[in-house]
């Protein structure tokens, strides 16, 4: 049987339910020739709210026989069982139902189609009323009392009351699934069961005519830009007219046309001095010494040349020149100018992290130029003897971060790798990452981790958009932190306070490895 005869069917028999028209709802479920355990489940609850406790218990026997581990198959079986007299059967089913819940204190159906909760304390509850069927009054009380202590929704007064039933030594009642509540099937598939009209209806997408809806079969009316124009043999004119003046209809069958209107001619047949066109979606007759024929035009300023459609070729622009920096400018310049040469510009807010060295140079002696990567880049004039928290506070100041999330890392030479910098460090010390009075520091903002152990960093060599929730994003170029080796081909890594998975061909490990480092 197709799935889409029984997805069809299924949901005509839970709107009969849903009408409480038990009789048409079983028609439609019995028409099904292969079921799955949710429509057997669907079709036992027709036959209990029909009273057929006999053919519920058969159809409950096939739903669990499809699905074992169905925990409200058996829990709805017991109450049927118990319906029936058979208390044996039934309290074997409330042990299977406790054993598939696995320790849940509550399931939810809704995920699978059931608009209903089941609680273990209502298993327990069941298992209550088959021990006081069987006049077990002190087993029904014990149960009780350990359904008083588990979780759930609306038992307190019914287990007190089932206590005082059990205490005059009456029999419970067993809990069943609502009426009318039955597995349903998706609303997305069955609302991809309507017919769709996927070609839909013609309409003009662009026309010369506001608010132009025609959707007809007439010869394409005149468009924007250009213009569209039927092939013809070669040695005949084109099909489109332009009326010279304003027309105004004076007999049946003749159009009112402004001015410069763009007209189909339909017939030239001379008929009373008139011929046969349409415009606007409508055919009539207009005077044919009106009319004339529409030539396309070139325009000699823009030299533009128009297609044989009348779709003009797209302009001929020159892209404008690239802008010249202040080095590209000096070399044109004269050397002999006595003008000083111009300062250098400030650096751009908001651009890349990765930019060129800096242009300027110390012009202090005893000092450092350090360039600072961050969402943009910066640049900080200190003396060599600053220490390192001094710097970290000034860089932090800057960006108008906590100390504590900011993190800072230099390039060893040769590397690819960043490596952060140590708190004891001192800036006299990166005279091996200097050059010429310059160092630079790639800044990086991100929560401290904690209790996490870095195994070595990584340097990103494309951009890795997350696949899940469990993958971590990252752009080329930015520095990981590898916490732990999933597998050959996968690890786990750390940028900017995010944690995840990526694939390790998608970084670069350094040769230099920072085994100990921790970023408690």
């Amino acid at each position: 049987m197709l799935y889409t005869e029984l997805l069809k069917l299924w949901d005509e028999a839970v709107r009969a339910i849903d009408g409480r028209d038990w009789h048409g709802a079983l028609a439609k479920l019995n028409q099904i020739t292969d079921h799955s355990c949710r429509t057997m489940f669907v079709v036992a609850s027709t036959h209990i709210a029909l009273g057929q406790v006999d053919l519920a218990i058969k159809a409950l026997d096939q739903v669990i026989a499809k699905d074992s581990c169905l925990a409200v198959g058996f829990f709805q079986r017991s109450a049927v069982h118990m319906m029936a007299n058979r208390l044996e059967e039934a309290l074997s089913d409330c042990i299977w139902a406790q054993k598939n819940m696995r320790e849940n204190p509550v399931i939810d159906y809704k995920q699978l189609g059931l608009r209903y909760k089941m609680y273990s304390w209502q298993v327990l509850y069941n298992a209550a009323a088959v021990h006081s069927r069987l006049q077990q009054w002190n087993k029904a009380r014990d149960i009780l009392t350990a359904a008083s202590q588990e979780r759930g929704a609306g038992k307190s007064n019914l287990i007190d009351t089932a206590l005082e039933a059990i205490s005059r030594k009456e029999i419970l009642e067993p809990i069943l699934v609502p009426e009318g509540e039955v597995f349903r099937p998706r609303k997305q598939e069955v609302e991809q069961l309507k017919p769709r009209d996927f070609l839909g209806e013609a309409k003009v997408i662009t026309s010369l005519i506001p608010n132009d809806d025609f959707g007809g079969f007439d010869p394409l009316r005149p468009q924007k830009p250009g213009y569209y124009e039927p092939k013809v043999e070669d040695g005949k004119d084109s099909r489109y007219r332009i009326m010279k003046s304003a027309h105004v209809a004076k007999g049946a069958g003749e159009l009112t046309l402004p001015a410069g209107a763009e007209v189909f001619l339909y017939s030239d047949d001379d008929k009373d001095g008139l011929a046969i066109v349409i415009y606007d979606g409508k055919r009539g007759l207009v005077p044919n010494f009106l009319l004339e024929p529409m030539v396309k035009k070139s325009k000699a300023k823009n030299k533009r040349i128009e297609l044989a459609n009348g779709i003009p070729h797209p302009p001929a622009l020159k892209p404008p020149n690239r802008p010249q920096g202040p080095s590209q400018r000096s070399l044109g310049a004269s050397h002999t100018s006595s003008s000083p040469p111009p300062p250098p510009l400030p650096p751009a807010v908001g651009c890349s992290a990765r930019v060129s060295a800096l242009q300027a140079s110390p012009q202090e002696s005893g000092s450092v130029i350090v360039k600072v990567h961050y969402t943009y880049s910066m640049a900080l004039r200190v003396p060599s003897e600053t220490s390192f928290r001094d710097l970290q506070d000034k860089i932090t100041e800057k960006l108008g971060q906590p100390a504590m999330n900011v993190r800072l890392r230099h390039r060893k030479d040769g590397s690819r790798a960043l490596t952060p910098v140590s708190g004891g460090d001192r800036l006299d010390s990166l005279e091996g990452v200097a050059e010429s009075g310059r160092a630079q520091i790639w800044c990086q903002n991100e929560d401290p981790l904690a209790n996490r152990t870095i195994l070595y960093q990584m340097v990103a060599l494309y951009d890795y958009n997350a696949q899940g929730p469990e993958d971590l994003e990252f752009s080329e170029g930015d520095t990981v932190d590898i916490l732990s080796e999933v597998n050959d081909e996968w690890l786990e890594g750390h940028v900017a306070g995010n944690i995840g998975i990526f694939p390790r061909s998608f970084a670069h490990r350094d040769t230099d490895s920072i085994s100990g480092t921790s970023t408690d």
